[in-house]
C-alpha cells in the first residue's frame, strides 16, 4: 500500500511540473507522453489478454491428454 500511495505521489508530482510553466527549455508536452502511456497500456492488455486466450486453450484441451502406463504395466 505504501508502493502504491509513493507511486501516486511521484505521478502527481510530475504532472503538477508538466503543467507548471518555466520548463520550456526541456522541450517537455504532457499530450504526447500520455499518448506513450495509454499506447503501452493498450499493448499490455493485448499481451494479457493473448496470454490468457492461449492458456484456457491449452487447458480445455486437458481432457485429450493420454495417462501414461504405469511402470512395468504391460509389455
Amino acid at each position: 500500500m505504501v508502493y502504491l500511495a509513493y507511486c501516486y505521489t511521484v505521478a502527481t508530482e510530475r504532472l503538477r511540473s508538466l503543467s507548471r510553466g518555466g520548463e520550456g527549455d526541456r522541450g517537455d508536452n504532457p499530450v504526447p507522453t500520455a499518448i506513450i502511456i495509454v499506447g503501452l497500456a493498450l499493448m499490455a492488455g493485448i499481451v494479457v489478454a493473448w496470454a490468457m486466450t492461449t492458456a484456457n486453450n491449452f487447458m480445455d484441451q486437458s481432457d485429450q491428454i493420454q495417462e501414461l502406463p504405469a511402470p512395468g504395466a504391460g509389455g
